[in-house]
């Protein structure tokens, strides 16, 4: 099991603190309607974004999902471009034109989120076969839910990266429900790291409210694709303590259910390995509370404080100013 040092510790759980309270920031303003149209909350698998990223090096990248605000601020995105991104403001990461699906960070190697189930998993792919190409050492992560592994691109995408030994890590985060279908009524097989056999790489279940076996599990699968030997299919258990988006009820699943996974709360866990190894005190657990809260408050401010894009520049971006150069 990952051993992180004290400051490493305050890190990763910075970095949940701040996933966590951005989120449930972000409800509130949906339901104020500050910010238009609906989010999907990424509350409850902190662990596995901050886990992951926590052992990529800032030139290897991620490829995320429609619940992709947690991967961006794990990999060391802008709170304030984000949140002014929801805002729809000219500060955020697309000029508020993209919002909450469609943010992507270069600057930190963050490839992109996509609001199609699966979307990331080929785009991820072709990204590792330009690293191979390009001769580099980096890799890339590629996040998707356990309704994406039933898509045709997840199994012709694993099958190309086997084949070619990409630097890739597929990494599937079963919240046990695509959107309101549990896993069980979906999947063939419950133990979806066991697809991975098919294509003769390997295939691990991790615990997902766990961000030490989260940072060990990804940590040995990116060494592995950094030698060259190819791709690692990740299964993390975790669970979406709110709904699939803002106006989901939940009534797929009993309040039971989501009260047991609530006491496997990753933050609450990690806290009390920190505190109990003496790795922090109580009072350094709180402050990185406080620190993260001020860090969400900071990037409201921006947000409500930046200007909306101006009205006739509407048009830019969607169409090329020359459809046919010579």
């Amino acid at each position: 099991m990952t051993d992180p040092s004290p400051r490493e510790c305050r890190q990763w759980l910075f970095r949940m603190w701040l996933i966590r309270l951005f989120e449930e920031k972000v409800l509130r303003l949906v339901s104020e309607g500050i910010i238009r149209g609906t989010t999907h909350p990424y509350v409850g698998q902190e662990a596995v974004a901050v886990g992951a990223c926590s052992v990529l090096e800032p030139s290897d990248c991620t490829v995320s999902t429609h619940r992709g605000h947690g991967h961006l601020l794990a990999k060391g995105g802008s709170p304030k471009k984000l949140m002014a991104e929801l805002f729809g403001k000219v500060t955020g990461y697309g000029g508020g034109r993209g919002g909450t699906q469609h943010v992507a960070d270069f600057s930190v190697g963050h490839l992109g989120s996509f609001g199609i189930t699966g979307g990331g998993i080929p785009l991820g792919t072709g990204a590792a076969l330009a690293m191979r190409m390009r001769r580099r050492k980096s890799i890339v992560v590629v996040f998707f839910g356990d309704g994406a592994t039933n898509q045709g691109v997840f199994h012709e995408s694993l099958n190309l990266a086997a084949l070619w030994r990409l630097p890739v890590v597929y990494l599937c985060e079963n919240n046990l429900y695509a959107m309101s279908t549990h896993v069980r009524e979906a999947c063939a097989t419950e133990d979806l790291a066991r697809r991975a056999l098919a294509y003769g790489i390997p295939g691990v279940r991790v615990d997902g409210m766990d961000v030490r076996a989260v940072a060990e599990h990804v940590g040995e699968a990116a060494e592995r694709a950094r030698r060259g030997q190819g791709p690692t299919l990740l299964e993390c258990l975790t669970y979406r303590f709110l709904g699939h988006s803002k106006s989901d009820q939940r009534v797929y699943r009993t309040r039971e259910e989501e009260e047991a996974w609530r006491k496997r709360d990753p933050i609450v866990l990690f806290s009390r390995w920190c505190t109990e190894t003496q790795r922090l005190r109580e009072e350094d657990v709180e402050a990185v509370r406080q620190e993260a809260l001020a860090r969400v408050d900071e990037a409201v401010a921006f947000a409500r404080e930046s200007p909306f894009p101006a009205p006739e520049s509407a048009g830019e971006g969607v169409f090329t100013p020359d459809p046919w150069p010579n």
